[in-house]
């Protein structure tokens, strides 16, 4: 769609207001455990008319540069020169799958303000390249840390992202669909093509595209994220069907339902070790403030609703949101741990032993992704929240650190998390294009 030549520089001004409003905002105190824990502070809301944009230009990885791992802990790169690396998965023979994907192709809904200055931040971050739309294989055969075997396992899906295997089947989750395959242990290329298995929301507008997927324990039944259409439903609650939800599939019948909702932008799945509950990480609502909202991770219970989009961290409600529901509202369940505002939270794995030391054998490990609606800079690394019977208990602890380099660039932006066969950490990086991996210190 053409832009006039008036509209674009009016656009323009407004872009320039904001990058030094911005600048300005980044002197503000980044200090405190506001937004984080099982009980988080949360400040009065500060709606905004345009959004704050401040996200952190992409750069990538300088020669023999690397982030920083915490004390204890070192760090290599796994496999390197990929293409958009977003999500993992590890087989059970310890090959790892990593989605080389991005955003699908949009379509034109028509010139918006708003949009436009997305489409400029999302081209900053590094975050509007094509989606090379397939799945590699990385095999490390020595045992040295670093993959020496790299296949392209299944190519021309539709902005792949979640994996789990099954009862010798994988499952991928496209955009728009859950496709399966027949899996042999130790293959390096799908030979068979890909069978629809259920479609997933998408259409016409898609605002969150990534869906994950994970299998029950028992093999009968898998979950798939669906993130919402929208910020806070101003796209109209008939587009949100089915959407901002975890969805069951029942994989003898193909049937699909919603098995809790209220989750604006769920991504990472997990099953907690611990009490086998089901865990995702959710990336919360924009154009609330600095400090607004949370981004959280939580055990999710069937038939259970989580506020999206009227009210947030439990029962605070959204003013924005018209008409309002206090019947949802008053049902909502608090999540369990907030992860910091805008941090946007994707990657969630818990460890399963101590092969990274005792202070990392009970608790969850959270990829963030980094912030973009917020004057000082969010995320932008890999936590830890230590567990205690099943439950956070303690602020997270930084992992791995070091993404934005001393000129305020990001040379990396970590998505996916994921542990090994020997329990050390996988980090996928989508702007370094890195698949990071973190073990103990010897």
């Amino acid at each position: 769609m053409s832009i006039a030549f008036g509209q674009t520089s009016i656009v323009m001004a407004v872009a320039a207001a904001l990058m030094v409003s911005c600048a300005a905002n980044k002197t503000q105190d980044a200090s405190g455990t506001i937004g984080y824990g099982s009980n988080p502070t949360l400040p009065k809301p500060q709606p905004t008319l345009i959004p704050t944009v401040n996200i952190a230009a992409a750069k990538g990885w300088p020669r023999d540069a690397m982030p920083i791992p915490a004390k204890g802990l070192k760090v290599n790169a796994f496999a390197a020169n990929l293409e958009h690396p977003r999500w993992l998965y590890v087989l059970p023979n310890g090959d790892v799958l990593v989605a080389e994907t991005n955003a699908p192709a949009e379509h034109d809904e028509g010139f918006s303000l708003k949009k436009f200055l997305m489409g400029i931040t999302m081209k900053r971050a590094g975050a509007a390249t094509e989606s090379a739309n397939r799945i590699t294989i990385l095999r490390d055969t020595d045992g040295d840390g670093v993959a020496d075997l790299r296949n392209v396992f299944v190519e021309g899906l539709n902005s792949p992202f979640g994996m789990t295997l099954s009862q010798g089947m994988l499952y991928i989750a496209n955009t728009d669909a859950l496709v399966a395959f027949p899996y042999s242990s130790g293959q390096t290329r799908v030979t068979a093509q890909p069978e629809k298995f259920v479609d997933l929301p998408a259409g016409r507008l898609n605002h969150h595209w990534t869906k994950d997927v994970i299998a029950s324990p028992d093999g009968g039944k898998l979950y798939v994220t669906v993130g919402s259409n929208s910020n806070v439903g101003e796209n109209g609650m008939e587009a949100e069907k089915d959407r901002a939800a975890v969805l069951e599939v029942d994989k003898a019948s193909r049937r699909t339902r919603v098995f809790a909702s209220g989750l604006r932008n769920p991504n990472g799945l997990s099953w907690n070790p611990e009490n086998g509950e089901l865990w995702v990480a959710v990336n919360e609502r924009d154009e609330l403030g600095d400090d607004l909202v949370p981004d959280f991770m939580t055990s999710v219970r069937d038939g259970a609703f989580y506020g999206w989009p009227y009210s947030y961290f439990g029962q605070h409600v959204d003013q924005r949101v018209k008409p309002p529901r206090p019947d949802l509202v008053a049902k909502t369940i608090k999540p369990d741990y907030a992860l910091g505002a805008h941090t946007a939270s994707l990657g969630l794995t818990f460890s399963t032993g101590s092969s990274l030391g005792p202070n990392y054998a009970n608790g969850a490990f959270v990829g963030q992704h980094g912030s973009w609606n917020r004057g000082v800079r969010s995320g932008y690394k890999v936590i830890f929240v230590p567990f205690r019977n099943g439950k956070p208990e303690g602020l997270p602890q930084d992992v791995l650190t070091g993404f934005i380099g001393r000129d305020d660039k990001a040379m990396g932006r970590p998505v996916g998390v994921a542990l090994d066969k020997t329990g050390s950490l996988l980090v996928a990086d989508d702007v370094g294009n890195v698949i990071w991996r973190v073990s103990r210190e010897q």
